[in-house]
């Protein structure tokens, strides 16, 4: 070891010892090869972890550089980066021509796990050299170290594309030079979208293990280009992304990221459709005499002068293929008296030529593969017969394949009992629905697609978006079999498909049970529900649900894939739509009666737009053109192909007198034509990146343009100057992340009608701009988990429609900057959104290949009445009632069970809440008063006296003839309605949180003071009072055998107290946020405490000990299982189960000590349940609203949806 080396080690010796486990970093040296198993198992063998650490230094320091590095690589990977900086300044510099054992060619121990970490394959058994070749790759390697870009090694297949690639990488001096961020590996090959989902998901997971980013795979490519994007911007910059055989163009899209890329294809156009530099490699399919020789000669052993004849006509035979040769190498290697035998096998065999394009040449593989076959054991042979390695020219009989592999299956397994330990339960998941379509077996398709189990068991391994995909490419056989079967599927998945992608994976189960009840969904969670409480599982089931309403008026299917975009004819009667199938469709809006189907480009269609006088329609494609269309005939009418790259938008002006065509591009430019020139009349310069969107102002004078670049620039229409630009990306800057490493698409944009303001969507905020200040006027957050795809302004009002990549669509009101409605039905990614001229109707284009129309008067109208936080519940003999109050200030009293609403009367309520025996309602306003209302006879009672502030809560005694009622004014009045008697409890210094009734006439009440109090509601005098916490005192609970209440405090702790004593029985901490809420079990001998980081404890209440702590499960961004807060707990009446409220409501079941999660319940409000056990329960919420808030899942202020409540 160097001195250098060995002098850094000794000098941060102690820090090393003292802090490092040993036992990963060891298996990572072991695997460099610097570190033996005996020395590994005498570092195991010392009994203190110090002891291990120092024995383990000590034995490096015996090594030589090669250990050293290898241990400083270990440290990062095993997260000691602070550690492995000291080491940083001793690595010693090793020279690739360095002959010692771990350094051959250059290939050291580093470059062995950087490598080996990336999924680099290692070079084949039998290897030789071919420099200039691997030297014409570095070179042009060397180009793409300072900027993004493509090097493509092209050649036929079996040319050795991949070990050229793999070679490349395989030095020292080359990685550290070029790409310290490390090298990554991808293997493509043939894919359709599910499947490079599925690539794109794992090198997602593969680069984030440390899960910084995300916990949950991303649900679409689109989403899973924006992660990769960040992963390797932020966490593995100057890192290589080397993807393997490329067969299509469209697949380079997904990785299209200002990455530096290495791929291999047999087509060098495919990089025809992305951005940046791109340097091309051709890779010849010959070898040369001298190197096939040289193959055969180390297959068999022997010198290449040594050779026999037979050697030289086979390398002739092979047409130089370096994986023919190898093959036949093979062969010969394992039978070395057969070469009169192969060379005769490859004479004799008279194959046509197979040719796929012009390079294509399959004819020496496939001789050569055959051969192969030959020699198999019959046994064996049938396997690969089995498997389409069938004679030429000869019809391969697939269905029957087909039906072999699903007989095969069905012989030896169950779908749902697949186990993701079995070695080829992946196959299963990914192609088993692709072997029954193929195999024509429509019937056991519909089967496996409408399971639950399949569902259940197929989501929780791979995610949902495989499955729709299949939903989507089968839909013809699934509608055919059972239409509204299939309907009732798809509308499952598209409403839960988001929940199915996250982790903690929900109960399918549960989710099925709040389907229609029509619905076959519904059906098999029920019969599943009904075996499953047999075994100790507890099910809800949502009692007063009505049928979920589909608010799309028309849904149409005219592409065969994904549907980019679409709009609408001026007059409104007709919808343009185009995408990934290359064509431009034009149907009647009214119907879906398709008018026109034109093959409009070469490639993918992005955009489409209709003129302002209906006779023309524009499309702009990935083939970099723009072309205008007689809209009546289809006839084309004008080409244009100045842009250089991809054309993402085109939009005509407003005006038809004179009519202009805007056009944005990849290639970071605008373009302005006049339809009447053949070409163009302007070019817009000053975009840095792409240009994703442009649209017209009102008047025409203005262009909008938004940029990868960051910003939203405005432009003089008539001069084509720059008038104004606005940077959006600042928007998203804080102190943490510097402006240059922030990259902020800017997607789309839409003017207000007035022409007097722009709403710009970037990632997932929605801004709104005044024109003439660049002022910012409002700032719209939608959500953490979801990225805008597009957004679209009312042409009438204030409403604007936007599109999210959790496959729903939102209303919001851009004046309160409050979310109206929310639009579910897609299965998948939502392209684009778009008003209709006069604003009744909005269309929606997907990746279901599905272009949905919506009335927008009816999809406000079912959002429109959303209920405020304070509820109440009365549970009567075989009637539930709830009282609610909405955001129109009406009290609603609704039928729990028949879902009946009884509108009562319209006020400024603050609370409410039902007597006991549903004769009167009491409600307290914002302003202070108190009022009763007789519900037979409507009659109403108002207190003479009321409240100075708002009245927070109220409750009725059990004989209904005393109102109480706590206020923001610190005081409690007690109200003997029927006599006009008050009793005033005034002692409090604060805002009264909220108050229980005691036996024997007694209140205890809480506050933000701190203190818990206990009144005569007959006397009003204070008989006992408990200072309790330092801050707010949010919940108390009484224990059932009413000898000792707990309070939970802002202060982050819990106490448990006697009636009796005025210190606390036990003061229980641990919580790390404010303990929000508290509960008793049954037999008063447990405590159960939430907080507000989604944490639950339950105690011993006799000696204060921690029993079990439940926490949170983080999913997607740090978000917890209970979107943030615990609201409410409730034990069973056995206490062998907790219920818990939050973001969701969460049964937790404790078969012996432990307590284990049950079953959730995805709500967003007070679910009136029955659950399958018999068990029946009011669930009231108190801060809940704040919690939703905290969780992002409502934007509006103190509402709720009605339409939720159940």
């Amino acid at each position: 070891m160097d001195a250098k080396a060995r002098n850094c080690l000794l000098q941060y010796r102690e820090a090393l010892e003292k802090d490092i486990k040993t036992s990963y970093i060891m298996d990572r040296m072991i695997n460099d090869g610097v570190l033996t198993i005996s020395e590994e198992e005498k570092v195991k063998n010392e009994p203190t972890q110090q002891q291990r650490a120092a024995l383990l230094i000590k034995t490096i320091l015996k090594k030589d550089n090669y250990s050293y590095i290898s241990f400083y690589n270990a440290l990062i990977h095993e997260g000691y980066k602070d550690l492995a900086a000291l080491l940083h300044s001793g690595i010693p510099v090793i020279s690739s021509s360095n002959g010692g054992k771990d350094s051959v060619g250059g290939i050291t121990s580093h470059v062995k796990t950087v490598l080996c970490e990336g999924g680099v394959p290692q070079r084949p058994v039998v290897f030789v050299t071919r420099k200039k070749l691997v030297n014409a790759i570095r070179q042009n390697l060397f180009k793409l170290s300072d900027e993004p870009g493509w090097v493509v090694i092209y050649g036929m297949a079996g040319c050795g594309k991949s070990v050229l690639a793999a070679e490349a990488v395989r030095d020292h001096f080359f990685l550290d030079g070029c790409f310290p961020g490390g090298v990554h590996w991808v293997s493509v090959g043939k894919q359709d979208k599910a499947g490079l989902l599925m690539k794109l998901q794992n090198l997602c997971t593969r680069l984030d293990q440390d899960e910084n980013f995300s916990q949950r795979p991303p649900l679409n490519i689109e989403e899973a280009k924006d992660r990769l994007r960040l992963l390797m911007l932020r966490k593995h910059p100057r890192s290589l992304l080397i993807l393997d055989d490329i067969w299509d163009s469209w697949i380079l899209k997904a990785f299209d990221n200002q990455c530096q890329i290495l791929l291999t294809t047999r087509d060098k156009s495919v990089t025809d459709s992305v951005m940046g530099p791109k340097y091309i490699v051709a890779v010849e399919s010959d070898l040369g005499k001298e190197k096939g020789l040289e193959i055969l000669s180390l297959f068999v052993n022997m010198k290449k002068a040594d050779l026999p004849e037979q050697a030289h006509s086979i390398i002739k035979e092979c047409k130089g293929s370096p994986l023919v040769v190898s093959l036949i190498g093979a062969l010969l290697r394992d039978f070395p008296n057969r070469w009169d035998y192969y060379l005769r096998q490859l004479q004799n065999k008279q194959f046509k030529r197979i040719r796929k394009s012009s390079f294509y040449d399959y004819e020496a593989l496939d001789e050569a593969m055959s051969i192969s076959v030959e020699m198999l054991r019959e046994d064996i042979k049938d396997y690969y017969t089995d498997l389409s390695i069938l004679q030429k020219d000869v019809k391969v009989p697939t269905k029957d394949l087909h039906k072999k592999i699903v007989t095969q299956f069905q012989k030896h397994y169950q779908p749902h009992t697949l186990s993701p330990d079995q070695e080829d339960c992946m196959y299963w998941y990914n192609f088993l629905a692709y072997h029954m379509a193929s195999a024509s077996m429509h019937k056991e398709l519909c089967a496996l697609m409408f399971s639950l189990d399949w569902i259940k068991a197929k989501t929780e391994l791979v995610g949902p978006a495989h499955l729709i995909h299949e939903f989507v490419e089968y839909r013809h056989i699934l509608d055919e079999k059972d239409c509204a079967v299939c309907e009732n599927f798809q509308e499952f998945l598209s409403l839960n498909g988001h929940l199915l992608g996250r982790q903690p994976f929900p109960n399918i189960v549960q989710l099925g049970l709040c389907e229609p009840e029509t619905s076959e969904v519904y059906q098999q969670a029920k019969l599943q529900a009904k075996q499953e409480v047999d075994h100790g599982m507890l099910y809800l089931e949502w009692i007063n649900k009505k049928n979920i309403k589909n608010l799309s008026r028309l849904v149409v299917r005219p592409h065969t894939d994904a549907v980019y975009h679409a709009c609408f004819s001026e007059d409104g009667q007709r919808i343009a739509s185009c995408g990934v199938d290359k064509t431009l469709q034009v149907f009647k809006a009214e119907t879906g009666e398709k008018l026109l189907e034109i093959k409009a480009h070469e490639d993918e269609v992005l955009c489409c737009a209709f003129s302002t006088d209906d006779r023309f329609i524009a499309t702009c494609s990935v083939d970099k053109k723009v072309k205008i269309w007689n809209s009546m005939t289809g006839g084309l009418v004008h080409v244009y192909d100045e842009h250089s790259e991809q054309v993402n938008c085109c939009h005509f002006t407003n005006n038809s007198h004179y009519l202009l065509l805007a056009t944005a591009s990849s290639d970071c430019f605008l373009k302005l034509w006049d339809l009447n020139q053949k070409e163009c009349r302007n070019t817009m310069f000053g975009h840095t990146n792409s240009v994703n969107h442009c649209r017209f102002s009102p008047d025409d004078k203005l262009l909008a343009s938004c940029s990868a670049d960051g910003t939203l620039k405005l432009w003089d229409v008539k001069s084509a100057n720059e008038r104004k630009s606005i940077n959006v990306k600042q928007f998203f800057l804080n102190s943490e992340e510097p402006q240059e490493d922030m990259e902020v698409i800017v997607k789309c944009c839409s003017w207000s009608a007035d022409g007097t303001r722009i709403m710009v969507a970037a990632k997932n905020k929605i801004f709104l701009f005044d024109i003439h200040t660049g002022g910012l006027l409002a700032e719209i957050h939608t959500g953490h988990h979801s990225t805008i795809q597009y957004c679209d302004f009312s042409p009438q009002n204030h409403l604007a429609v936007v599109a999210l990549s959790q496959c729903c669509v939102e209303l919001w009101n851009m004046d309160s900057c409050l979310k109206v409605a929310d639009c579910r039905g897609h299965l998948s990614w939502v392209h684009c959104v778009m008003f209709s001229p006069d604003g009744s109707s909005f269309l929606t284009s997907s990746d279901d290949q599905t272009i949905r129309l919506w009335e927008t008067k009816k999809v406000c109208k079912n959002s429109a009445i959303v209920l405020k936080q304070e509820i109440d519940v009365v549970f009567q003999e075989n009637e539930v009632m709830v009282l609610a109050v909405d955001n129109i200030k009406r009290l609603q009293l609704i039928n729990g069970k028949t879902g009946q609403i009884d509108y009562l009367i319209e006020a400024q309520v603050s609370c409410c809440c039902l007597s006991p025996h549903l004769q009167y309602i009491a409600f307290g306003g914002e302003d202070g008063a108190v009022e009763i209302l007789e519900l037979l006879n409507n009659r109403i009672f108002q207190s003479r006296i009321g409240h100075k502030k708002t009245v927070r809560h109220i409750q009725f005694t059990d004989d209904g003839k005393t109102l109480i009622s706590s206020s923001d004014d610190s005081s409690i009045q007690v109200w003997n309605w029927q006599s006009e008697e008050y009793v005033f409890l005034q002692a409090h210094q604060e805002t009264v949180k909220d108050f229980k009734l005691l036996k024997n006439s007694k209140l205890l009440s809480w506050s933000f003071d701190g203190t818990v109090k206990i009144w005569s509601i007959i006397t009003g005098r204070i008989e006992k009072d408990f200072v309790c916490h330092q801050d707010t005192v949010l919940s108390c609970d009484i224990s059932p055998d009413a000898t000792k209440f707990s309070s939970t405090s802002a202060d982050k702790t819990a106490k448990i107290w006697s009636f009796e004593l005025l210190s606390p029985l036990h003061e229980l901490r641990g919580h790390k946020g404010c303990v929000r809420c508290s509960v008793f079990s049954v037999d008063s001998t447990l405590l159960a405490t939430g907080d507000d980081n989604g944490e639950i404890r339950i105690w011993n209440v006799s000696n204060g000990e921690l029993l079990h702590l439940c926490a949170p499960i983080l999913v997607e961004e740090g978000a917890a299982t209970h979107g943030g807060w615990v609201t409410d707990l409730c034990f069973s009446p056995d206490s062998k189960m907790l219920v818990s409220a939050g973001g969701y409501l969460k049964a937790i079941t404790s078969p012996g000590t432990p307590f284990h999660p049950s079953v959730s319940l995805h709500a967003a409000n007070t679910y009136v349940t029955k659950s399958w056990n018999g068990c029946s329960r009011s669930h009231k919420k108190q801060e809940h609203h704040a919690m939703l808030k905290k969780a992002g899942q409502i934007q509006q202020e103190e509402e709720l949806p009605a339409r939720e409540l159940a």
